[in-house]
């Protein structure tokens, strides 16, 4: 009896071991397809947004929007092109939907669908055109169905939906195209930053 008694006290204390040794997981409102991918948090005028990006997915893409990212590509960059129930769109240096990094990706189309939350990449009519300029999906409907292996998805929000909402509803008024998806008061990516899932940034 002793013996069992030990040998459950000796199989206690290990797994407080390595309960105590277990590092705690991000808090996250939807689910982390992969560890070892990397994530970047958008600051807006808004709040935040921390995106898992899916280097299993896009490596390319993933690539670079975090290279661009970590060289303050995007900082104090806007979101030029709002559609409510649509997308957000930005990534352009110009602010005016023509601009890019001075480079073009090919297209790394997938499965995935565009939804809410989906990070997505803008392009021309060319399929390899896509260059800096994103798109953040603002639900999942007919609109967005649409560009289902079209674009290339190479991301998902994780924390921040709130943000996102609150962005896809600001006023917006006629583009220089005709289009009504200019904000009406400019709206800022302030700065874009690798981090961990919680936003917290990475040392």
């Amino acid at each position: 009896m002793s013996r069992i008694l030990s040998s459950l006290a000796i199989t206690g204390s290990l797994l407080l071991l390595a309960t105590g040794c277990m590092k705690p997981q991000p808090k996250v409102e939807y689910p982390i397809r992969k560890a070892t991918n990397k994530f970047v948090t958008l600051e807006t005028d808004f709040g935040k947004m921390t995106l898992e990006l899916y280097r299993d997915v896009a490596p390319a893409h993933a690539d670079s929007f975090a290279a661009r990212a970590s060289d303050g590509f995007y900082n104090n960059t806007a979101f030029h092109r709002i559609i409510d129930g649509f997308m957000i769109q930005g990534g352009d240096p110009k602010g005016d939907g023509s601009g890019g990094a001075g480079y073009n990706l090919k297209a790394e189309f997938s499965q995935l669908p565009h939804q809410d939350g989906t990070l997505s990449m803008a392009r021309a009519n060319d399929p390899n055109s896509a260059s800096s300029q994103f798109f953040v999906c603002l639900g999942r409907n007919q609109q967005t169905a649409y560009l289902d292996g079209q674009y290339t998805v190479f991301g998902q929000i994780v924390n921040g939906f709130d943000v996102l909402h609150q962005l896809g509803k600001v006023p917006v008024v006629a583009s220089p195209w005709g289009e009504v998806s200019k904000p009406a008061t400019p709206v800022t990516l302030k700065k874009a930053y690798i981090s961990d899932a919680a936003g917290n940034p990475s040392k």
